[in-house]
């Protein structure tokens, strides 16, 4: 599967409903990636649900766990999406494969060509606007951060931090190759709407 799309990321403090459930919805609306994140729960509760979420994902969705390499070891997921403060990608690569998916949020062009230099599969460009779901995002680095990074690296980029309807067209002129928007999409009623029309941007 490809590395485009729209981006779902789960976020159980702001979800209208159970990760479970919300990951269902946003597969079955036609996300092409979804990321498990959840920083509160015991690691062996985290798994069974990476389990379940992993399932629901097959064949249908590429499924990434935030942060915790082991969670997405064992619970089978497609890879792992790391931040600068977690464990080191060439770590994570060791521990997972060849054939699992890296992905690294980086905050400027520098970054972007370590994250390339370190064989990361994809980069997540953060915050692009001003966030609400990550507190120690820092400055919004806007646009430019995406056409900066495609320019100096040959990744794919996910732009994270403030998408939402209001601004998704933007991004996707910019080149990014995928979005996440956490508040615009898990806090809605309907989730499955929400996703819907996300991903009905990446297919014009």
């Amino acid at each position: 599967m490809k590395l485009h799309g729209f981006y779902f990321i789960t976020d159980s403090g702001l979800s209208t409903k159970p990760d479970v459930e919300a990951v269902t919805d946003a597969v079955a609306a036609g996300a092409k990636i979804v990321q498990y994140r959840d920083k509160t729960l015991p690691k062996k509760e985290m798994i069974e649900y990476a389990k379940r979420m992993c399932a629901i994902c097959k064949g249908k969705a590429i499924f990434l766990v935030n942060d915790d390499v082991e969670v997405a070891y064992e619970s089978g997921a497609d890879g792992v999406h790391l931040g600068q403060d977690d464990m080191s990608p060439l770590e994570a690569r060791a521990i997972l494969g060849r054939d699992k998916i890296i992905g690294w949020t980086v905050h400027n062009v520098g970054e972007a060509i370590l994250a390339r230099d370190m064989g990361v599969d994809y980069i997540g460009a953060s915050p692009i606007f001003s966030t609400t779901t990550k507190k120690d995002a820092g400055e919004p680095a806007g646009i430019k951060l995406i056409k900066e990074i495609k320019k100096a690296v040959d990744l794919p980029v996910a732009a994270i931090g403030g998408v939402n309807e209001t601004n998704v067209d933007e991004v996707i002129s910019a080149g990014a190759d995928m979005a996440c928007a956490i508040s615009a999409t898990v806090a809605k009623k309907d989730i499955t709407g929400a996703v819907r029309y996300f991903v009905e941007k990446f297919r014009r």
